[in-house]
């Protein structure tokens, strides 16, 4: 096994491999993510997407003011970010990711910002936390896109949650899976089945998994979250607004005036 990227497509992506594929693959990245992308996401600043749209101006966790003294967990936290915001807000705030890499990549913007923000490493679909300990939890493109068992993780935020606790998440609008991966012209026109669920992968010469995002149809989210006991209250398109926001992969302003790029599902758990 190379380890080399030799295929790239959409494909198959089980459970289990997509699990290892994504703690190798963001544990890879973690040295440059924050390079490429830190004019966007900051450093303590909670950003729902490449759009720019952030917590602070779209308030889909409530009340601010709320945050102070409520356990608030981010799940698939990266570096952080949504967490150290949230205990800057006076919440006791936890971020859990599965890479080692990406925390540390969270310690070290600690030790440059002052802040203290514990971490866990595991897997969002098995979250290190009692039942019911938490008010909030959020998760800004973390974990959902990368998992093939959304239906666990969604599971185990149901069961940290109080009852009426929220549950905001942002993943890539599933819109985009049927347009190229292009921030130019090419992207604007579709190239595949809005429903074909197929995961866009990576895999090297020997077959194994290198990476793995997967697509849900926009009813494919809420079923899954109403199926774990969530009420949908929003649903939430960013428009791209700002002309000097950094392009972003497939993001760009020339397709966000024409394509919503990203959706932020704003959940309760049902009291239940």
């Amino acid at each position: 096994m190379s380890g080399e990227l030799s295929s790239a497509g959409y494909g198959h992506a089980g459970a289990g491999e997509s699990v290892r594929a994504s703690r190798s693959h963001w544990d890879g990245a973690s040295a440059t993510y924050l390079e490429d992308h830190g004019r966007t996401l900051g450093t303590d600043v909670l950003v729902w997407g490449p759009e720019g749209l952030t917590e602070d101006d779209a308030r889909l966790l409530g009340d601010p003011a709320a945050l102070a003294g409520a356990v608030v967990v981010e799940v698939g936290c990266g570096a952080g970010q949504g967490a150290r915001w949230a205990s800057a807000r006076g919440a006791r705030a936890v971020g859990v990711d599965l890479s080692a890499g990406m925390l540390a990549r969270s310690r070290a913007l600690d030790a440059a910002t002052g802040a203290r923000t514990p971490v866990l490493q595991a897997d969002a679909g098995a979250l290190p936390l009692a039942d019911g300990c938490a008010r909030v939890a959020f998760s800004a493109y973390g974990a959902l896109p990368f998992t093939a068992d959304a239906a666990g993780v969604m599971a185990e935020v149901h069961r940290v949650l109080v009852p009426g606790g929220r549950w905001v998440f942002s993943v890539s609008h599933p819109v985009r899976w049927a347009f190229p991966d292009d921030p130019g012209q090419r992207g604007l026109v579709a190239d595949r089945s809005y429903f074909d669920r197929a995961p866009y992968v990576e895999r090297d010469d020997a077959g194994q998994l290198l990476y793995a995002e997967h697509h849900r149809t926009a009813g494919d989210w809420v079923r899954l979250a109403r199926g774990a006991g969530f009420a949908l209250l929003d649903l939430v398109e960013p428009e791209w607004t700002r002309e000097d926001q950094p392009t972003w992969g497939g993001w760009s302003a020339l397709r966000g005036r024409l394509l919503p790029g990203t959706a932020v599902f704003v959940c309760e758990r049902l009291r239940r």
